[in-house]
């Protein structure tokens, strides 16, 4: 498919949204044709004025006055009709696109995301759809408003002197050739601008989102440089773009005005047996044209930014959903777990991850995994959910293959607590209720999780209790209380499985143990995987497996593995001689 097609394909597309605004849409176009016709009015009533002023007609200055405010009235009904309801429309479009982008990020796969970083998928959503009101807004109303103007215009001439208007549309392929190498280069620089501008918003969340560690580790001047070069980019290509079209235009205006030329020089020619009124008006309404012409030159560039936003906006849209083929679905499954043979790997890579795991979970049983960092953990504990498909042999959850139950049914029996956690800035109660959004939750449910979490003695302390709001990650709070909150999210969904990912790894030991606590009064009744970094949180687990490189090293319980003498008991030795140390 080539450009032109694909730009074309592109911007059909874009303006399909246009479809269910069809009516409003046609109100707009009634009202640039208004707006449009006043133009060769103009000109027509500046025949009759010359013509009459020639003659002697003195009665007609009792209604031109009127005649021009007419006109002008007449330009501005059509004008507001066509600038308002194409707002109204285009608008409208905006706010459906900006939610189709946000919708599909709520179901693409965790691939996606791994992919593509965060600055540009937010970037998308912000700066890619501001450019697309761009051409959807400013763009199409100067190509209907003018090109109405310059088609009224040449109907205008052509019905005064065909003959001579042929001379001034022979322009026009010279024109056509200008724009379509011009379209070429806007799109071709838009694409990079919008790309950099990514890069910006990325960089920019990045500082946000890691202050601390940046000042802590001194990296200001890094990052300010980080900033500054993609930022320097950014303007780089945005005056590129700006150059491309201050060239352009002139160009094409100089073209138009060499056309006009040479009509003048023929107009004198061909018109001496006209009257000097309608000589001024062919004229008037000539020079009228240029005009339109250089604003439909400069739209232009806006179009083709809007057509290379819009392609990043669909190529989003167009992303296929996170697989999901299954129809099986369960009001509570009884939580047990099988792996056969499960191998995995990333995408695009040939190096397996997981390599021939099998081993059972028994309903309502613990077992935990423990290994160095990169065993294949945390990545083991990912498949559960369906966070990735595993490539290769099969997990059965109630003796059934995972793939076969509902993606939303499977994850609504499983909780998760992470150690990186993340809280909303929102208030204390409504993060806790987040566990229950299917659900009709009441402030009594969310405190007897928050007490069954041990997290209740500090909301009491804090300004507003429940109803504070906790900044955006819940900045305001404690790596211990954040995590309370998780585990009081993760009890109130009152989830079959539940899955522990580090976390207690990153608290100190007073805030360990109180968590510890509560995870012990939440997992009874429940299949819980565990992965732990401090083994001494999971010496009471049924099951033990100790992974390296992707494979299971060792299995049993605490003490068995402590009298192999393996694996598992050197590495709890060495973290008991670090713990009497401390």
């Amino acid at each position: 498919m080539g450009q032109q097609e694909s730009s074309l394909r592109i911007y059909l597309r874009l303006l399909s949204y246009v479809k269910p605004y069809l009516g409003i849409f046609v109100v707009s176009i009634f009202g640039f044709m208004i707006y449009a016709s006043t133009q060769p009015m103009f000109a027509s009533l500046l025949q009759y004025i010359v013509d009459s002023f020639e003659q002697q007609n003195r009665q007609s200055i009792y209604w031109i006055p009127g005649a021009t405010v007419g006109i002008v009235v007449f330009r501005g009904i059509g004008s507001f009709l066509g600038n308002y309801f194409l707002a109204k429309v285009s608008n409208s479009v905006i706010h459906v696109l900006r939610c189709q982008i946000f919708d599909r990020y709520t179901v693409l796969s965790n691939t996606f995301f791994d992919n593509t970083n965060s600055g540009h998928l937010i970037s998308r959503v912000t700066y890619n759809v501001s450019q697309v009101t761009s051409a959807a807004t400013d763009a199409v109303k100067v190509v209907i408003r003018e090109g109405l103007t310059v088609v009224g215009l040449l109907g205008y001439l052509f019905y005064m002197n065909w003959a001579l208007s042929l001379i001034f549309i022979g322009v026009a392929p010279v024109i056509g050739i200008v724009v379509r190498y011009a379209s070429k280069r806007f799109r071709k620089i838009s694409r990079k601008i919008q790309a950099s501008m990514g890069d910006v918003t990325h960089v920019s969340a990045e500082m946000i989102n890691g202050y601390r560690v940046i000042r802590s580790f001194g990296g200001e001047d890094y990052e300010k440089k980080r900033f500054r070069e993609a930022s320097s980019n950014n303007f780089r290509q945005s005056m590129r773009l700006v150059k491309s079209s201050a060239i352009h235009t002139p160009l094409l205006q100089l073209i138009v005005a060499t056309a006009l030329a040479v009509l003048i020089f023929f107009a004198l020619k061909m018109m001496d047996e006209s009257s000097a009124g309608a000589f001024i008006a062919y004229l008037t309404a000539a020079t009228l044209v240029p005009k339109p012409v250089r604003q439909l030159s400069e739209v232009n560039a806006n179009i083709q930014k809007g057509i290379a936003a819009a392609e990043s906006i669909f190529d989003v849209l167009d992303e296929p959903d996170e697989l999901d083929t299954g129809t099986h679905t369960s009001e509570r499954v009884r939580g047990k777990l099988e792996f056969r043979g499960i191998n995995f790997s990333y995408a695009n890579t040939d190096t397996l991850v997981l390599k021939d795991l099998s081993f059972i979970v028994d309903p309502g049983s613990v077992v935990a995994l423990v290994g160095h960092s990169g065993s294949g953990k945390t990545t083991l504990a990912s498949l559960i959910p369906r966070f990735y498909d595993h490539s290769c042999g099969e997990i059965l959850l109630d003796d059934m293959e995972i793939n076969q139950y509902v993606l939303k049914n499977l994850r609504h029996q499983i909780a998760l607590v992470t150690q990186h956690v993340t809280l909303f800035n929102d208030t204390v109660e409504r993060n806790i209720a987040y566990g229950a959004l299917a659900g009709s939750t009441t402030r009594r449910d969310v405190v007897r999780a928050a007490e069954a979490a041990n997290a209740m003695e500090f909301i009491t302390k804090l300004p507003e209790g429940l109803d504070t709001v906790v900044g955006e990650n819940g900045v305001k709070l404690s790596g211990g209380q954040r995590q309370r909150l998780a585990i009081a999210r993760a009890i109130l969904k009152d989830a079959p499985i539940l899955i522990l990912d580090e976390a207690t790894s990153a608290l100190d030991t007073q805030s360990e143990r109180i968590i510890q606590d509560a995870l012990e009064r939440v997992i009874k009744g429940r299949t819980t995987i565990v992965i732990a970094h401090r083994l001494s949180t999971i010496e009471k687990a049924d099951q033990i497996l100790v992974m390296d490189q992707g494979e299971i090293a060792e299995r049993g319980n605490h003490s068995e593995l402590l009298e192999k003498e393996g694996s598992y008991a050197q590495l709890y030795r060495m973290q008991f001689r670090d713990l009497v140390r401390s």
